[in-house]
């Protein structure tokens, strides 16, 4: 015969007692955990996978004529970043009234801009980025008007007014 007497926990209702909610608790856990993930992967679409890859996939041959072009003319910028503006020297041929200088972050697509430059002297380009940018983004730069060259490089630590000056 059981004689054990009667004590708290016995009197207490199950929404009051440790061991359901422990037992709740585990595979709750879980599924907050799996929507979190759920979430993280649908906010933060990977940037590197194109959507419209053929459409890429054919430019890139006229990028590619663009490049050779450039690298026939012997074109060779100089590009000197200050904060949001930015300076850049170059003979191009025709000496075009302004330039369009495309910035892309290495990792985030959605910092990515473009800027034009205007002609403030033969050979000399000036103009005003959205955001500053730091060493390794991505440039891009081409003539407004329809030009048959490109040009394309990455910001490096010299490129960096306030790093020069340290």
């Amino acid at each position: 015969m059981n004689t054990r007497p009667f004590t708290d926990a016995d009197t207490l209702p199950w929404y009051r007692q440790f061991w359901p909610w422990f037992l709740i608790l585990l595979p709750g856990s879980v599924v907050i955990a799996s929507l979190t993930t759920l979430y993280i992967a649908s906010t933060g679409a990977d940037d590197l996978v194109a959507d419209e890859y053929y459409k890429e996939g054919l430019a890139i041959n006229r990028q590619l004529e663009e490049l050779q072009r450039a690298a026939e003319l012997e074109l060779k910028p100089v590009l000197e970043f200050e904060g949001v503006s930015v300076r850049v020297g170059l003979n191009p041929p025709g000496d075009p009234q302004m330039l369009e200088l495309e910035m892309s972050h290495p990792l985030e697509a959605d910092r990515d801009f473009s800027t034009r430059l205007s002609r403030i002297a033969r050979g000399q380009y000036a103009g005003r980025l959205q955001n500053a940018v730091a060493s390794r983004w991505h440039w891009s730069l081409q003539p407004t008007e329809a030009g048959d060259w490109r040009l394309a490089g990455v910001v490096a630590d010299a490129d960096m007014a306030d790093e020069r000056d340290n």
